[in-house]
């Protein structure tokens, strides 16, 4: 675009020389003159040609150029406009973002000219109106100064109230409301803001130290309980080894136990909580070894109940076996008192006679002596008498026995 006056002047100045040629060689007729003339009017058609085509690609370009810096501009505009037609209590907020969408505009190109003056209008506008609610949000924002400073003055001195409350979790909550409260109380005065933060921190951390304090000894407490809980489950351990051990065991054994895992059971309900962490493994271990121990006897009195159920059919059995020799007994005495009825009664006073008999022979033996004649026959004979006597009563005796 720099050299188009340079051109225009080469263009006139060719076509000129070219006019005045023509006119000499159509005085002289010079027909070989006149084709390299149309030769280098060809050439420098297609030079300009070419510089035309170049200049078009380059208005094109400032064109595109144009267009995007006034689309850029345009949106700019737009985002000026929002913020300069907003609420008053976000210009503050928006200003870093004003100054940056300055700094951009002044770095965007040229716009075509139609637009210029009105796109500058544009913008001299929306500045002015964001600066002026600047100056009313200043205004205001002193008005909050105050009413915050106020508020947050109040929650200092009920932090400050909260050190003599003797329930510290109950004022570490409370604590924790107020400062929520303060997140969401705006600011005060910049000179004002580190001194009455750090009277409300001071407040603040005098509670967190009790809080703290307290969690300390619950966490100690906790620990301790641990401590109770894995030595109760060592005992419980000692009390199953016999059985993991399969020694044996008698139901007092079993009873002595059952009272010791009945007081360490007890003992555990009064411990309190372990440790989070701990506090589902612990007893899970302690669960297992209750289970292990009940398991082992339930499973030795069911064995012992079987024993004893055994030993009752046994029981039964010889009852039943005793009966049946009682209801013997009772029938042969049926059949011996039958048999005395039928006879017996003889046997008896055979068995009698035979006795007294024997006794009178052994009593006359006496009396034979020496002097008496004939007395060793006599006596041999009462003697084989005796003897068949005797043997009269065996056979008596035996058939009384059977």
């Amino acid at each position: 675009m720099a050299i188009k006056d340079q051109v225009d002047a080469i263009k006139s100045q060719f076509y000129v020389a070219n006019d005045e040629t023509v006119e000499a060689e159509e005085a002289t007729a010079e027909n070989d003159a006149n084709g390299e003339n149309q030769a280098l009017e060809e050439q420098f058609k297609q030079l300009l040609s070419q510089y035309k085509a170049q200049r078009a690609e380059i208005a094109a370009a400032q064109a595109k150029e144009q267009a995007d810096n006034l689309a850029r501009k345009q949106a700019i505009l737009e985002q000026m406009k929002a913020m300069a037609e907003g609420e008053t209590d976000g210009v503050m907020a928006n200003l870093q973002h004003m100054r940056e969408l300055q700094a951009e505009w002044k770095t965007i190109g040229e716009v075509d000219a139609p637009h210029v003056q009105e796109i500058r209008k544009a913008y001299q506008r929306y500045q002015e109106q964001f600066y002026d609610l600047v100056k009313i949000n200043i205004e205001l924002r002193d008005l909050d100064f105050k009413k915050n400073l106020e508020m947050k003055t109040l929650l200092c001195e009920a932090a400050e109230r909260l050190q003599s409350n003797p329930n510290v979790v109950e004022a570490a909550r409370a604590l924790q409301r107020l400062h929520d409260e303060w997140a969401e109380i705006g600011p005060v005065a910049r000179e004002l803001r580190e001194d009455l933060w750090n009277r409300f921190k001071e407040a603040s951390t005098v509670i967190n130290k009790k809080h703290q304090a307290y969690f300390d000894e619950i966490h100690a407490k906790e620990q301790e309980n641990l401590e109770k809980k894995r030595a109760i489950i060592e005992q419980m351990k000692a009390i199953n080894e016999p059985i993991i051990n399969g020694e044996p065991l008698r139901s007092k054994d079993y009873e002595e136990a059952t009272e010791k895992v009945h007081a360490l059971q007890n003992e555990w309900r009064k411990i309190g909580f372990a440790p989070k962490k701990f506090n589902q493994s612990i007893y899970d271990e302690y669960r297992a070894e209750c289970d292990r121990f009940f398991a082992e006897k339930k499973e030795f009195y069911q064995g012992l109940r079987e024993r004893r159920k055994e030993h009752e059919q046994r029981h039964k059995e010889y009852l039943e076996r005793q009966k049946a020799r009682e209801e013997r007994a009772k029938e042969r005495e049926e059949r011996r008192q039958e048999f005395i009825a039928k006879g017996g009664d003889t046997l008896r006073k055979m068995h009698e006679r035979l006795k007294q008999d024997i006794k009178t022979a052994e009593n006359n033996i006496l009396f034979f002596t020496a002097k008496t004649k004939g007395a060793d026959k006599l006596v041999a004979s009462m003697q084989k008498k005796i003897d068949e006597l005797k043997k009269e009563l065996a056979d008596i005796e035996k058939k009384m026995d059977e």
